[in-house]
């Protein structure tokens, strides 16, 4: 099998920013003035190593503009604090909400970075607390800290767990009222690697969770894909040398055309006749 060793900088679509965002979404930057759909993501619905992720797919399909929002690594935290892509979903005929990780949002029990919200920023003082043990200097991912206090004790993480769920819902249910509910959530679902500490994406989403939203929003789309090693996927995708192991643990091309068709059939009834 051959793979694209380039640098994922070649892919079309260059990184730009909308507005006053601080935040690094796919390219290319569109023209918001006619109507539009959009994307509000992490590194699934950006296309991480893929030449044409989902949304540019749907573009075609649903013959509107698509707005690709996604940002590499980004959580929940990143766009419910910003208000120039708030404003882009909010103009849209409809918004597709990626439901991202539990793990990658300030917290009760600690601080996450304000657009990488992968990275650990601080623990609080009921985290200390809980955890007298740890010397959380030694964190910078969230996943590494979550691993390592489930380690030490199931018993203490499940406090954890119970608060990052319940942080989840509250920051999704303001998120979506802020774009006056009309968004279809998008739970796109994938096994991890053994090593990677959580079984599945997104991390501690639940259905109960889930549910606990469906009022609030036009749909949801559950969508069950593979990572690229899973399902052969690799070939196409473009990387740099290095990067061949972080490309295994993404969504291949083969898997955005599926999402694509998936994401068709269920925004076409919410969007205005033409």
């Amino acid at each position: 099998m051959s793979y694209e060793l380039k640098s994922a900088g070649a892919l079309s679509g260059e990184p730009c920013r909308y507005g006053q965002s601080r935040l690094l979404v796919r390219g290319p930057q569109r023209s918001l003035d006619a109507p539009y759909v959009a994307f509000l993501g992490g590194t699934e619905v950006y296309g991480r190593f893929v030449e044409f992720p989902f949304v540019d797919s749907l573009q075609s399909r649903l013959g509107v503009d698509c707005i690709n929002l996604g940002s590499v690594n980004a959580g929940l935290d990143s766009f419910a604090q910003d208000e120039s892509l708030i404003g882009i979903a909010r103009d849209a005929q409809v918004s597709v909400m990626q439901m991202l990780g539990a793990q990658n949002i300030s917290n009760p029990y600690y601080r996450v970075h304000p657009r990488r919200n992968d990275r650990f920023l601080q623990a609080k003082p009921a985290l200390k607390t809980l955890y007298p043990e740890v010397d959380f200097t030694e964190f910078h991912f969230n996943k590494h800290l979550l691993c390592t206090l489930r380690d030490i004790s199931g018993q203490r993480f499940e406090q954890v767990r119970e608060q990052l769920q319940r942080s989840w819902v509250e920051r999704m249910s303001t998120l979506i009222e802020a774009l006056d509910g009309r968004v279809l959530l998008l739970w796109l679902r994938y096994q991890l690697d053994a090593d990677t500490g959580f079984p599945e994406e997104p991390v501690l989403v639940d259905r109960s969770m889930a549910d606990a939203l469906r009022p609030k929003v036009q749909g949801i789309l559950e969508f069950r894909a593979e990572s690229a090693a899973a399902a052969h996927d690799i070939a196409g995708m473009v990387f740099g040398q290095m990067e061949l192991p972080a490309a295994r643990h993404m969504i291949g091309p083969k898997e955005h055309l599926r999402i694509a068709e998936a994401l068709s059939a269920r925004l076409e009834p919410l969007l205005p006749e033409k």
